[in-house]
């Protein structure tokens, strides 16, 4: 398991998302670092976790429980063959392009080392959007992403440190629960009445999908 590409992004002007000055930074292209991983701060303050990583709109992007996004190079491999075009790496607007690793299927608190010094922790999927939609030009993107149950995996930093790509990924810990990043994404989207499932894994959830499911719980019990 490694760290096959590291991605960064640049601000860029776009028509089609609703972020205040028009600007997104989803548009991450390979670099060879090495590059500075830290905790940025709550969401709504803190951008990315990556030094010189623009996230711009900070309402839904960012933050300590969204500082990096990863995505395994045998999803975009998959999604390349049914598009019908090869997607490079960081076409998903992912920092971290991994092989060897099946990050969709990664448990909530789960933790890689990447390198010999940061240690992240999985924490949710990626929601999609259309602003990802438009990045990518495929038609019914949002649907067709949902429908694939494959999100890739946001995560916080627990050690800040320095990677590149090449780094080797190790799994560190792995919680005893069963409740993967898939399944989540999956009582987010599609299927809410597993939300009180997604309990299992605890504060190591992102905190809105905590407090969605406790609220489902709320409503739904007695």
């Amino acid at each position: 398991m490694k760290l096959l590409s590291l991605n960064i992004g640049r601000p860029r002007a776009v028509p089609y998302t609703d972020q205040p000055e028009g600007v997104t930074g989803i548009d991450k292209r390979p670099v060879d670092g090495p590059v500075r991983v830290a905790a940025p701060g709550p969401k709504g303050v803190g951008a990315s976790g990556l030094a010189g990583d623009a996230v711009c709109d900070l309402r839904h992007h960012g933050g300590n429980d969204q500082a990096v996004y990863a995505v395994a190079r045998e999803d975009l491999d998959d999604w390349g063959r049914e598009l019908g075009r090869p997607l490079a790496s960081g076409a998903f607007g992912e920092n971290l392009t991994t092989q060897g690793l099946d990050v969709s299927g990664a448990r909530i608190g789960e933790r890689w080392r990447v390198g010999s010094e940061v240690v992240l922790e999985v924490t949710c999927g990626r929601i999609p959007c259309r602003t990802f939609q438009e990045h990518v030009g495929e038609q019914r993107w949002v649907k067709r992403f949902t429908q694939k149950g494959a999100p890739g995996a946001y995560l916080r930093v627990i050690e800040p440190g320095e990677i590149r790509a090449g780094d080797p990924i190790e799994v560190v810990h792995r919680p005893d629960h069963e409740v993967t990043v898939a399944f989540a994404f999956r009582t987010e989207t599609t299927e809410r009445a597993l939300l009180t499932r997604v309990l299992a894994a605890g504060d190591a959830l992102h905190p809105e999908l905590l407090e969605m499911a406790e609220k489902y719980v709320a409503r739904h019990s007695g």
